[in-house]
C-alpha cells in the first residue's frame, strides 16, 4: 500500500520536474544554430568552426557522459543520488544559457566565446539530463511501472519542447519578434527559460522518492575508473545495439527542427515566425495523444510489431512532404500539405521514440542478470549522451546543407538587417520589407531571391534522408534486439527467483 502511494505521487511530481529543462533543450538544439545564424555575419571559415565546436563538445561527452553516469552511480547522499546533481545542474544551465544569448559579440570574437559556452552547456545540462532520466529505473523496476513513468515523463518533456517549439519563433522572428529584434527577442527568452527551469525542477527535488539502495556495513563502495565505465557499457550487447539504432533515429528525427525546418520555411512561404509555429505546433498535436496512450498501446502490441507499423506511417508522412515540389508558388494550400506530412511523418518518429527509450532502460536487469549488478546510472547515462551526440551530427548535417545550398548568402543579408534595426539605423517596417526583398528579390536589385533549387535542396534533405535512416533504424532493431516482452519478463522473474532465495 505505502508502495502504491508513493508511486502515485511520484508519477505527479516527475515528470513536473522536466519542462523547463526540454525548453532549455529546444531553445539549444532547435533554435541555437538559428540564432546564430539570422543574428550573426559569418564566413564560411566561421560556420565551420562553429560545426567543429559544436562536434568537438559531443566527443567530449562520450567521455563526460559515462563519467557522470558513473558519479551519480556512486554517490550516496541523505537526498538520493540523484537530486544533488539535478540541482547542480539545473542551475548552471540556467546560467550559462543566460549568458549564450545575452553578450553581444561578432566574427570570431562570438566564434571563441560561443566555444567556451557550448562547452559549459554540455557539461552543466549533462548534470541534470543524466540525473533525471537515470531516476527512473529506481522509481520502480516492473514493466508496466517503467512504461507509466517514461510515457508520462515523456509527456512532459514533450509539453516543455512543444511550448517553447511553438512560441520561440512566434516571438523571435517577423513581425511578431520581442523588441523588434531576433537578437533581443531571443535574449529576453533565455532569460524566462533560465528561470522558469530551476522553477520545474524544484517539482522533483521535493515531490519525488526514490527506492534507496543500502551499503552492506563495513562494504566499502566500489570505484569505478573511466575503462571500467566503456567496459560495463561494451559488455552489454543488447545495450550497445538500442543505443546504435536510437542514434540513427535521433539524426534523421531532428533534421526538421533542427535548423533546416525554419529556414526551408522562411525561404518558401516568407520570414514569418508566427507560420514556422504553426507549423510544429500541428506536427506536434498527435505525438501527445501517443504519449498519453502508449502504455494502452503497449499492451496490444508487440513493440517491433508496433515499430514496423510506425516507420510505414512515418515514410508515408515524408512521401506526402515531398509532394508539395509539385505545387508551386507559397500558397497555404502548400503549407497545409507540408505541414500534414510533418505531423503523419512526427507520429511515427516518436513512438519510435517511445520503444527506444523503454528498449535502453530494460537492458538495467539485462545487465544485473548477466553479471550481477545494475549499474543504472551509467547505462541510463548513454540515452543523454546518445541524443546530444546525435544534436551534434545533425548540426553537422544542417551546416552542410547550408552551405551546399547556398543558405549562408542570404541569412548573412537577413542577420546585417536585424543588426542595422536592433540599433535603431532602420524601422522595424524597413526591416522586414527589406528581408522580403532578400528573400523573393526585387526589380532593379542585384539579388534575384532564393531559387528553386535551393528550396528543393533543403526540403530533399529534410525528408529523404531522416526517412531513409528510420527504415535503417527498424531494420537493425527487428535484427539484433533480443528483449522483447517475453524475454524481458523472463529475466524479471529469474531475478525475483534469485532475491527471494537470498532473502530467506
Amino acid at each position: 500500500m505505502e508502495n502504491e502511494k508513493r508511486t502515485k505521487k511520484n508519477l505527479i511530481y516527475f515528470p513536473l520536474g522536466t519542462i523547463g529543462r526540454d525548453a532549455v533543450y529546444c531553445l539549444i538544439t532547435n533554435y541555437l544554430l538559428t540564432f546564430i545564424l539570422f543574428t550573426r555575419s559569418l564566413d564560411g571559415a566561421q560556420i565551420a568552426a562553429i560545426t567543429g565546436i559544436m562536434i568537438a563538445a559531443r566527443v567530449f561527452d562520450a567521455l563526460n557522459d559515462p563519467i557522470m553516469g558513473n558519479l551519480i552511480e556512486r554517490t550516496r547522499s541523505r537526498f538520493g543520488k540523484f537530486k544533488p546533481w539535478l540541482l547542480a545542474g539545473g542551475l548552471s544551465t540556467s546560467i550559462v544559457i543566460y549568458l549564450l544569448f545575452n553578450v553581444r559579440l561578432q566574427g570570431w570574437t562570438f566564434v571563441w566565446f560561443f566555444g567556451f559556452m557550448y562547452f559549459a552547456f554540455s557539461i552543466a545540462y549533462t548534470m541534470s539530463d543524466i540525473s533525471y532520466w537515470g531516476m527512473i529505473p529506481a522509481l520502480g523496476s516492473d514493466a508496466n511501472a517503467r512504461n507509466r513513468f517514461t510515457s508520462r515523463a515523456t509527456l512532459f518533456a514533450g509539453i516543455g519542447n512543444t511550448l517553447a517549439a511553438m512560441l520561440i519563433p512566434m516571438f523571435t522572428a517577423g513581425s511578431g519578434a520581442i523588441g523588434g529584434s531576433t537578437a533581443v527577442a531571443y535574449g529576453r527568452i533565455a532569460l524566462l527559460i533560465a528561470i522558469l527551469a530551476p522553477l520545474f525542477i524544484l517539482f522533483t527535488l521535493l515531490g519525488v522518492r526514490e527506492h534507496r539502495e543500502t551499503v552492506p556495513a563495513g562494504q566499502k563502495q566500489e570505484k569505478f575508473s573511466l575503462k571500467q565505465v566503456f567496459g560495463i557499457i561494451s559488455r552489454n550487447d543488447q545495450l550497445v545495439w538500442a543505443a546504435t539504432v536510437f542514434l540513427i533515429q535521433q539524426v534523421g528525427n531532428g533534421l526538421i527542427v533542427g535548423g533546416i525546418g525554419s529556414t526551408y520555411i522562411y525561404f518558401t512561404f516568407g520570414y514569418n515566425g508566427g507560420l514556422y509555429s504553426l507549423f510544429t505546433t500541428v506536427g506536434m498535436i498527435p505525438t501527445a495523444f501517443l504519449m498519453i496512450f502508449y502504455p494502452a498501446i503497449s499492451k496490444r502490441l508487440r513493440r517491433k510489431k508496433l515499430m514496423g507499423i510506425m516507420t510505414v506511417i512515418s515514410a508515408a508522412g515524408y512521401m506526402l512532404m515531398l509532394v508539395t515540389l509539385l505545387s508551386g508558388g507559397a500558397g497555404m494550400g502548400r503549407f497545409w500539405l507540408l505541414t500534414t506530412g510533418y505531423m503523419v511523418s512526427n507520429f511515427g518518429q516518436y513512438c519510435f521514440y517511445l520503444v527506444m527509450m523503454i528498449s535502453i532502460m530494460n537492458t538495467v536487469e539485462y545487465n544485473e542478470y548477466k553479471y550481477g549488478s545494475r549499474e543504472g546510472g551509467i547505462i541510463t547515462s548513454l540515452r543523454p549522451f546518445i541524443t546530444k551526440t546525435g544534436s551534434a551530427m545533425i548540426v553537422a548535417a544542417t551546416s552542410a546543407a547550408y552551405l551546399l545550398f547556398g543558405v549562408t548568402g542570404y541569412t548573412n543579408q537577413i542577420s546585417d538587417l536585424e543588426q542595422q534595426c536592433a540599433q535603431n539605423l532602420i524601422s522595424e517596417a524597413e526591416k522586414l520589407s527589406a528581408i522580403s526583398d532578400v528573400i523573393f528579390g526585387a526589380a532593379g536589385k542585384e539579388s534575384a531571391g532564393v531559387s528553386a533549387g535551393q528550396g528543393t535542396g533543403l526540403l530533399i534533405t529534410m525528408t529523404l534522408l531522416p526517412c531513409a535512416l528510420m527504415l535503417v533504424s527498424y531494420f537493425l532493431y527487428k535484427r539484433n534486439y533480443k528483449l522483447d516482452e517475453e524475454e524481458y519478463d523472463r529475466i524479471c522473474l529469474e531475478l525475483q527467483k534469485k532475491t527471494n532465495n537470498t532473502n530467506t
